[in-house]
């Protein structure tokens, strides 16, 4: 192939100084006639045409082979005689560039480092729009940039973040996802060497954490896989650089600043929620208040749910039960359920025993195997007991009823069967004795309605000494 183009130069009479290439980080200023092949157009194809066939052989190598050094000179000639040829000019320069720079001695590095930004800011004059088309590409160009320089040269991160910050308020979330990445990366390594704070750093990872949420959205009304995983290995890489910076205390002290600023704005609001969520940051205001905002602006049963749970941790009891009646009508019949328990236990505690029992009842109906919901009924007629009698025996008969729950729960799930061996053992040291049975005229394995609220039959039993 070199032989080819030899002979082919040389039947041109052009000059093997061609190929050799005069160093590319010297004489850079563009001398073209505005024309797309600059004043010599025969020369601007062939230049064209031999780095391309070189590029294209050292891309085959997988960026590897020799061909790398005889691209080098046509491609300056072309950058700098006829820089309207093709975009490809650019986008192959800057590959070249950054592979050489990988090479080079530190002595040839700042030169080299210098022409290839030189490469991006002359692709943007060029060709400031995307091939074909009116769609301004400033901002890709400028991410790539920002990308590259950091790559090259770490410690012109400075410079590099402002490239990356451009892009970013230019596109937003369609910017590109490196961008995301290296940008709250240098942000990051800026914080922790107290050229940028806390408050910035958070910032950022709530805007990023939006454009990428933005764009698993777009991608998942598409069904492209591919990119949802892209993107959902972005939020990844965001919160590995993020977690130092990731404590509770900082992360309520600047979101609360933002929620009563704008305690209306939806988006705010999630965002709030999914950061202390994904930090587990539970214990704090900010977190029920930026829910109970929400829930007035888009009343959804979840969010129901999680306010109920809250109340009740903070025992706020019937104000968490409105909560949680609301959301009953959730997707997730296994949370139903669990609203349902809760409600019960808050009745419990409210000494609303009908009322408990009947929502434990149908906790039941989602799941009859749920062996926990005759435990809590059992629990409430064994409470029930003393209350629902008016002698010595009726005072104890309760505890039938409730045994009968407990055999129940274990019947429905097995893995309760020691819990509730226990607490039957205990329980039946409550039932009447012999001597009260006889003198009531009651023999064990008769059948015996408990009266009361309980209302249910059960069978007599002695205690066992």
């Amino acid at each position: 192939m070199k032989a080819k183009i030899f002979i082919f130069l040389l039947g041109l009479g052009l000059s093997l100084s061609v190929m050799a290439g005069t160093p590319v980080e010297n004489n850079w200023v563009p001398q073209d006639n505005g024309t797309r092949y600059g004043k010599d157009s025969l020369k601007c194809l062939i230049n064209l045409s031999l780095y391309s066939e070189f590029y294209k052989q050292w891309k085959q190598s997988h960026y590897k082979g020799e061909a790398l050094q005889d691209a080098v000179g046509p491609w300056h000639w072309t950058f700098k005689n006829c820089p309207r040829a093709t975009e490809n000019i650019y986008i192959d320069g800057a590959r070249m560039m950054k592979f050489r720079i990988r090479k080079a001695p530190p002595n040839k590095k700042p030169a080299m480092i210098d022409t290839l930004m030189m490469i991006y800011n002359q692709r943007l004059k060029y060709f400031p729009y995307k091939y074909g088309t009116s769609i301004p590409q400033k901002g890709e160009v400028l991410g790539r940039a920002g990308i590259a320089l950091y790559q090259v040269d770490p410690g012109a991160y400075k410079k590099a973040f402002k490239y990356l910050k451009e892009s970013l308020d230019l596109n937003k979330q369609n910017a590109l996802g490196a961008v995301y990445i290296y940008y709250f990366r240098i942000l990051t390594r800026m914080a922790r060497e107290g050229q940028a704070d806390t408050a910035a750093v958070i910032n950022a990872y709530d805007r990023l954490i939006g454009y990428a949420n933005d764009r698993i959205k777009e991608y998942k009304a598409q069904n492209n896989t591919r990119k949802i995983a892209e993107y959902k290995n972005i939020k990844a890489a965001l919160d590995y650089s993020f977690q130092p910076f990731a404590n509770c205390k900082d992360l309520v002290r600047i979101y609360t600043k933002k929620y009563e600023k704008s305690p209306e704005n939806e988006e705010l609001l999630k965002n709030i929620i999914g950061t202390l969520e994904d930090k587990q940051c539970f214990n704090n205001n900010l977190y029920f208040d930026a829910n109970q905002s929400l829930y007035k602006i888009d009343p959804q049963p979840e969010t129901a749910y999680l306010l109920g749970t809250l109340l009740l941790k903070q025992n706020k009891t019937a104000e968490a039960i409105k909560y949680l009646a609301k959301s009953t009508t959730m997707a997730d019949k296994d949370r139903v359920l669990d609203a349902y328990m809760y409600m019960a236990q808050a009745y419990q505690n409210l000494n609303n025993y009908p009322r408990a029992r009947e929502l434990a009842y149908k906790a039941l109906k989602i799941n009859p195997h749920y062996g926990m919901a005759y435990v809590l009924i059992g629990d409430l007629y064994a409470a029930s007991a003393n209350k629902c009698g008016n002698n010595d025996l009726t005072k104890l008969v309760a505890y039938w009823a409730a045994v009968d729950k407990y055999k129940q729960a274990k019947r429905v799930q097995p893995d309760l069967a020691d819990v509730m061996n226990k607490r039957i053992a205990v329980y039946r040291q409550h039932f009447p004795t012999t001597e009260q049975l006889f003198f009531y005229n009651l023999k064990p394995g008769q059948k015996y309605k408990v009266g009361c609220w309980i209302n249910e039959e059960t069978t007599v039993r002695a205690a066992k000494k």
